[in-house]
């Protein structure tokens, strides 16, 4: 597994943050940016971040993005087909995210989350796996109208 991380500058700081737990815990990851804590649009970020996770329909690859609410992230990402981006504020709806929507990127809020929480967060994610079920005609649905939109 390999995550595609990536911020704006609201959420630069939380993003190193997160990185550097990454390395801790041994996950291959890149950094799609941004760089430094100067303003960026979200939206550039998120689009690529989502591209890349979308490129991988194995679930090889999942995607974190940070900004300042994880609202704004996960409405871009959510634009690319092939993506289900779900902004989790702790531990229950990370776990949510997967379990029942099977998140292929989490979206976070520096702006809402110390550090500590965003971890816990992204650890039960990660740990987590889509429950399939009752679920699973809820994300055929999704990809169904996908198709329809598409064309």
């Amino acid at each position: 597994m390999k995550i595609i991380i990536g911020s704006d500058h609201g959420g630069y700081e939380l993003k190193e943050e997160v990185i550097n737990w990454l390395k801790d815990q041994k996950i291959d990851y890149e950094d799609f940016g941004t760089y430094t804590a100067d303003a960026i649009d979200y939206g550039p970020i998120a689009k690529h971040v989502a591209e890349a996770v979308a490129q991988t329909k194995d679930q090889q690859r999942l995607g974190i993005l940070i900004c300042g609410t994880g609202i704004g992230m996960s409405m871009m990402a959510n634009k690319v087909k092939g993506i289900r981006a779900a902004v989790a504020h702790n531990k229950f709806t990370a776990t949510a995210t997967r379990a029942h929507n099977n998140a292929n990127i989490l979206c976070l809020g520096a702006r809402v989350l110390d550090a500590k929480t965003a971890v816990d967060a992204i650890d039960c994610w990660l740990k987590t796996p889509f429950e399939h079920g009752r679920h699973q005609k809820r994300i055929d649905y999704m990809t169904r109208f996908e198709q329809e939109i598409d064309g």
